[in-house]
C-alpha cells in the first residue's frame, strides 16, 4: 500500500509540474531583421522583442510549453528561447536552411530542410538529430498529427504531401497536390488533414486513415495565393492565409465553401489561433504588421506594429 501511495504522489506531482501556465502572448517572427516580437493577447500590445538569430521563419512551442523554437534559416539551427526569461539558452544543429517544423507529442522536431530536399528530426532532449527523410524538392510546411504517429511534410516543386511514419522515419505515402503546396494542419482527432496550394490556389482535403485526397476547392478571390491554415477546435472552420491577396479566407472545413474573407495586411503568411478559437494572429510580411482578428464576427479588430517582414506566428495561452 505504501508504495501505491507513493507512486500515486508522484504521478500527482509530475501531472502538476509538467506544463506550464500559458503565458497569453504571442511570439511572431520576423525574418528580416532577425527577431521575434512577444505580444500580450490580454492588451494586443508588444511587450518585448527578442534578439534571435539570422533569417528566423518557422516558430513553435515545446509539448510543455516552457521553451519557445525558432527556426533560424541562416545559421542552420533551431533557437531555444526559455519562456521565463526570454533569453536564447542554445541552439540546435537543423540541418541546411531550416524553414518551417512542428512539434511531435513525444516532444521530437519535424523540420523542412529548402535546400536539400529532406526533413530532419531532432531529440531536443539530447540535441541531436535523429533522422534524416528524403522528400520531394524545395520542402515547406510541416504538421505532425494529434497522436504523433504521422509527419506530414509538403514540398514546393515536387507539389506532393509526403506522408511521414514516425514510428519507421519513412514515408509510407507522396499524394500529388496542386502546384506549389505550403501549409498544413490536422482537425483535433487527425482523421483530416488540410494542405494549401499557393500556385495552384487550392485547399485539399486528406484522409488519413486511405491517405487519399477526398476533396479539392480553389479559392475565388483576386491575387489568392494560400499560405497558412489553421482549423477551428470545433473542426467546422478552416481559415487560410491568402498571401498576395492580403486576407484570411473563412471555408466550411467539410465543404470548403466559403463563409467569409477577412482584409488583413499585405502579403499575410503565418498564422496562429488562440486555444479557444476566438482570435487569430496573422503575420503581414510587407506591411510589418500583425493582424487580430475576432472569429466571431469575422472582423479585423486591431493592427500591430512588430518588426520588418513578419513570417511565422505560435500562440502560448
Amino acid at each position: 500500500m505504501k508504495l501505491k501511495n507513493i507512486l500515486l504522489a508522484t504521478l500527482i506531482m509530475a501531472s502538476t509540474t509538467v506544463w506550464a501556465e500559458p503565458s497569453h502572448r504571442v511570439f511572431v517572427t520576423n525574418e528580416k531583421d532577425n527577431t521575434v516580437s512577444v505580444i500580450d493577447t490580454k492588451t494586443n500590445e508588444v511587450i518585448n522583442t527578442i534578439n534571435i538569430g539570422e533569417r528566423p521563419r518557422g516558430i513553435g512551442l515545446s509539448p510543455d510549453q516552457k521553451q519557445l523554437y525558432v527556426a533560424i534559416s541562416e545559421e542552420g539551427a533551431i533557437a531555444v528561447v526559455d519562456l521565463d526569461t526570454l533569453k536564447v539558452v542554445k541552439k540546435l544543429e537543423a540541418g541546411d536552411d531550416p524553414e518551417t517544423f512542428d512539434v511531435a507529442p513525444n516532444g521530437n522536431i519535424y523540420i523542412s530542410n529548402e535546400d536539400d530536399a529532406q526533413a530532419s528530426v531532432i531529440d531536443p532532449k539530447t540535441g541531436k538529430i535523429i533522422e534524416v527523410i528524403p522528400v520531394g524538392l524545395e520542402p515547406e510546411g510541416v504538421a505532425v498529427s494529434p497522436d504523433g504517429s504521422l509527419a506530414l511534410v509538403t514540398s514546393e516543386s515536387t507539389n506532393m504531401v509526403h506522408v511521414i511514419d514516425t514510428a519507421k522515419h519513412k514515408v509510407v505515402k507522396n499524394i500529388l497536390v496542386a502546384a506549389r503546396p505550403r501549409g498544413l494542419a490536422f482537425n483535433s482527432d487527425g482523421s483530416l488533414a488540410y494542405s494549401t496550394s499557393e500556385v495552384g490556389n487550392e485547399v485539399t482535403i486528406i484522409d488519413t486513415k486511405s491517405l487519399s485526397i477526398i476533396k479539392q476547392a480553389s479559392i475565388d478571390l483576386p491575387n489568392s495565393k494560400p499560405m497558412d491554415i489553421a482549423v477551428s477546435p470545433d473542426d467546422k472552420t478552416i481559415y487560410v492565409t491568402t498571401g498576395r491577396g492580403n486576407s484570411v479566407a473563412v471555408l466550411d472545413a467539410k465543404t470548403l465553401e466559403m463563409k467569409a474573407n477577412v482584409p488583413v495586411g499585405k502579403r499575410v503568411w503565418g498564422l496562429g489561433m488562440t486555444r479557444d478559437g476566438s482570435r487569430l494572429y496573422t503575420a503581414d510580411g510587407v506591411s510589418s504588421t500583425v493582424s487580430v482578428v475576432d472569429t466571431a464576427t469575422n472582423k479585423t479588430i486591431k493592427t500591430i506594429e512588430v518588426g520588418k517582414f513578419p513570417w511565422g506566428v505560435v500562440v502560448d495561452d
